[in-house]
């Protein structure tokens, strides 16, 4: 047995509310965004398991429009499907529970991640061998400012008799909050997936019964432990609106081939 066995875990059982429907489900380039987040681990030799946490029914069985619609190329994969859970610890709980006896390691990643690419993945194969906790990261580009959270409404008319015959129709919204300081960007980075941990690591955290709703790191940082981050790829996006999806199908089509032998 080999001493680095690899479990990812893809929790699937949002319901895509900013993106307005169900993401996982739309094309991308001929497949499902799903499917190609799940197809990169399935070409890994270095992936021992894949599993994926559905959408599940009221009495707490997998959602039987997705067993449906990704049931069958899921299982083709290897796959082994769980049900999950309303919050995203929830399903990585429930996946957790399913992990191979011999898994030492686990990679939690987006199900809405689809970009993934083998230079990414093998920086944090080679990271996590060593340490604990590893994640992506991409420094931060645009200048960062920390705001009040109270806003001030800029759109009002000086002119009262404009505002009584226009109504709302003639108001244009221009909410504004005041600027309290410009954050150093040079010590920040945006957070991606895959999250790599230890097996003991991740399952001792977990064992909590009291979680707080953020990432997997965030959790592990809560409780003291230290978390390293390796160097992302800010073409790895997160489909989180329709917009992303429209710049994950441009990244796709310049993506060069893989050489064939």
């Amino acid at each position: 047995m080999s001493a680095f066995q690899l479990t990812v875990i893809i929790p699937a059982a949002g319901r895509g509310a900013r993106f307005g429907g169900d993401k996982l489900s739309e094309d991308l380039g001929g497949r499902p965004v799903l499917l190609r987040s799940v197809e990169f681990f399935a070409k890994r030799e270095d992936v021992q398991q894949i599993i994926v946490a559905g959408p599940t029914e009221a009495d707490g069985r997998i959602d039987g429009a997705f067993e449906s619609r990704f049931g069958p190329a899921l299982s083709f994969l290897g796959v082994k499907i769980v049900a999950g859970g309303t919050e995203r610890t929830d399903s990585v709980r429930a996946a957790l529970q399913a992990l191979p006896e011999d898994c030492t390691h686990i990679a939690v990643h987006d199900a809405a991640r689809p970009l993934l690419d083998d230079a990414l993945m093998d920086r944090m194969m080679e990271a996590a061998a060593k340490t604990p906790a590893v994640i992506p990261g991409v420094s931060v580009r645009d200048t960062l400012k920390r705001v009040s959270s109270e806003s001030r409404d800029l759109g009002e008319s000086p002119d009262a008799i404009i505002d009584d015959i226009l109504g709302d129709a003639g108001r244009v919204s221009a909410d504004a909050r005041p600027v309290e300081s410009t954050v150093d960007r040079n010590l920040l980075v945006a957070i991606q997936t895959p999250q790599c941990f230890e097996r003991d690591t991740l399952v001792k955290a977990y064992a909590n019964e009291s979680l707080p709703q953020t990432d997997d790191a965030g959790i592990l940082e809560a409780q003291g432990t230290e978390v390293l981050v390796v160097e992302g790829d800010p073409s790895n996006l997160k489909i989180t609106t329709r917009e992303d999806l429209v710049v994950a199908e441009a990244l796709l089509k310049v993506r060069k081939p893989k050489p064939s032998f």
